[in-house]
């Protein structure tokens, strides 16, 4: 079966986001690769015995065998789903910041479904302080020809049906708590943008369209 590899990123110092934190975050990352890798591996074992109806848990060996492979496949969005948004939100502070340019394509898509680059920077910021926690994240919708925003409980809850993040901020309490203290929240917020790398937004934007 297909291994997922955990990538390897090269991230500068950031503005208020020390490294020790980077570190540890990363350390989170891999494991969701592992858990991503090790739920497959089960699937896979559990799946051998394919005679096994999907009947309900009180029948006895074979309710078993359904409710824990239903449940393996319950936590599977959740492992890679972490693992695929910590990709995003690494890779974003590669090569340093980056504002994003005046009359990019991104920027003209901005534009268009918020009137201008500082509405849509605030209206993000504002789904970023979402209480609770998971990401705030910025989506293309190609069918539609337009931008979306949208809060994701956890790492997957709520997540976009068939489209893939081009922005991806974390907003558990890991991410930020170490160097900002749970008041800090809004400061976090403010600090990533001014960590972040446009060029690679722009360049998952371009890659969508």
């Amino acid at each position: 079966m297909q291994k997922f590899e955990e990538k390897k990123f090269t991230i500068p110092m950031l503005k208020g986001i020390s490294a020790k934190n980077i570190e540890e975050h990363l350390k989170l990352y891999s494991g969701y690769v592992k858990f991503t890798n090790y739920i497959l591996d089960q699937i896979t074992e559990l799946s051998k015995d394919s005679a096994m109806p999907a009947v309900p848990a009180h029948a006895g060996q074979a309710g078993k065998w359904a409710y824990e492979l239903g449940e393996l496949h319950r936590r599977f969005s959740f492992e890679y789903n972490g693992m695929r948004n910590h990709e995003i939100y690494f890779t974003s502070f590669e090569n340093g910041p980056s504002m994003l340019a005046p009359g990019s394509p991104l920027m003209f898509a901005i534009e268009k479904e918020w009137g201008s680059f500082d509405v849509f920077l605030a209206r993000i910021k504002a789904v970023a302080m979402t209480r609770g926690i998971g990401w705030a994240m910025l989506y293309w919708e190609k069918e539609a020809g337009c931008l979306l925003m949208q809060w994701v409980d956890e790492q997957h809850l709520g997540h976009l049906n068939g489209l893939k993040p081009i922005l991806a901020l974390d907003m558990w309490e890991h991410s930020f708590v170490a160097d900002y203290q749970p008041s800090g929240k809004k400061q976090y917020v403010e600090d990533y943008f001014s960590n972040l790398n446009w060029d690679f937004v722009e360049n998952n934007f371009e890659a969508l369209k």
